[in-house]
This record gives C-alpha cells, structure tokens and sequence, in this order.
C-alpha cells in the first residue's frame, strides 16, 4: 500500500472520485500542510493554521498506478484557481498535490508540465507540488459526507459550480 494526498478545496467533493475505483482501499478527509498541531475544522477554516482541506488516499499501485490517480485528481479541479476552489475560498481550500516520495514528486511534477502543455487552460497552472507533512484527519461528520448527508451533499457540490466546470473542461 502507498499513500497520496491531495488538496482539491472541499474534501467533500474530492473522496466520492477516487473510491469509486478498484485498488483504491481507503479515502479519509483531513488536513495537511500548516503549522498549528491537531487542528479542528474551524481551526483550518478560519485560515489561520496554514492547512489545506485534504484527501489522503490508501492505494494498491499494482493495481491503481499513481499516474491514474493523477489524472483523477486533475479532472476535480481548477488547476488555474490560486484563491481556492469554485465557491470554496481562501487558503485552506486551495489545490496542491503533496508527495510522499521522490517519485510521487517526479511524476506530479510531471504531469502537471504535461497539463500546461496541453493548452487546456488558458491561464497558469498554480498548484502546488509540495513535500507532504502531518496528516491530521477530519472530525468524524467529515468521513464520507457523500454517503451520511447525500441530500446535503448534493445540494452544495451543485451550488459550486464544480460540475460545470468539469464538465467544460474535461468531457469534451
């Protein structure tokens, strides 16, 4: 088993895309990459830990390779958005793919060249590929909100905007 983390702003949104695939085994929803030790979810929205919302995902790479989970987490986001994502703001809700080994580092640096180069966006790729840090996991509620709250759920990835935006840009 190897892990990967990555930041997609809510982590609502981000745990439904990746479970859904054999030879992933486990997707928690928490906290990485601030300096406050065990924060709470008030603590990281407020935006004073320095912690992005994030997945950190338990994956058998014989089976599901970390280029395929790459290419998973592109398509869940606006890789152009430095201010967070969809109608998610501020720091703890912006996109960055934290690596847990030399070569996670080399194949996100990787793909994310490739995406520039794709000419998809129009604007700058501006996630970061960062060295992975203390994971902290959410609170409870958090754990597969998906399934617990689906009305809910539903409801607020609508009003997002994120659908759409997968849907301009990646169902073409």
């Amino acid at each position: 088993m190897e892990k990967a983390t990555f930041a997609g702003g809510c982590f609502w949104c981000m745990v439904k895309p990746f479970v859904e695939w054999e030879g992933i085994e486990k997707v928690t929803s928490g906290y990485m990459g601030g300096h406050v030790e065990n924060p709470t979810y008030e603590d990281v929205k407020s935006g004073k830990t320095g912690h992005l919302e994030v997945v950190q995902i338990e994956f058998n790479t014989n089976i599901f390779p970390y280029e395929k989970l790459l290419e998973v987490y592109w398509m869940q986001i606006d890789p152009t958005d430095d201010g967070g994502q969809f109608h998610d703001r501020g720091e703890s809700y912006k996109t960055a793919i934290f690596y847990h080994s030399e070569e996670q580092r080399i194949l996100a640096e990787k793909s994310k060249k490739e995406l520039e180069a794709s000419g998809r966006f129009k604007k700058p790729i501006v996630t970061e590929i960062r060295p992975a840090m203390i994971f902290y996991e959410a609170e409870e509620y958090h754990q597969d909100y998906y399934k617990k709250n689906p009305e809910h759920y539903l409801e607020d990835r609508k009003k997002s905007g994120r659908d759409e935006f997968i849907k301009k840009y990646w169902n073409k």
